[in-house]
């Protein structure tokens, strides 16, 4: 099990972003949490399996189809034992 955090930048707010995240760790059964932040980036915790999470972070320079991924920047954190879904916070 591993935990990243995750940077988005790019053209990645207003283009479903965070919905494609969304979408994504339920195929790879992750769990962890995605926000916009006031700099235009996009923000994510996510944690699974490490052959998921690599998965998951290869989609991310991908994204929707109306973004556009400069660079993705994932570091390493502690695991959430509690933690059992995805969500989308606002």
């Amino acid at each position: 099990m591993v935990r990243n955090h995750i940077l988005i930048k790019g053209r990645v707010q207003g283009v479903g972003y965070r919905y494609f995240c969304q979408n994504i760790a339920d195929v790879y059964e992750l769990t962890g949490w995605v926000k916009n932040l006031p700099d235009e980036t996009v923000e994510i915790e996510i944690q699974g399996e490490i052959e998921n999470v690599n998965l998951f972070k290869k989609e991310l320079k991908m994204g929707p189809s109306l973004a556009n991924v400069s660079e993705v920047i994932a570091n390493e954190i502690n695991t959430i034992s509690e933690e059992t879904s995805f969500v989308i916070n606002f």
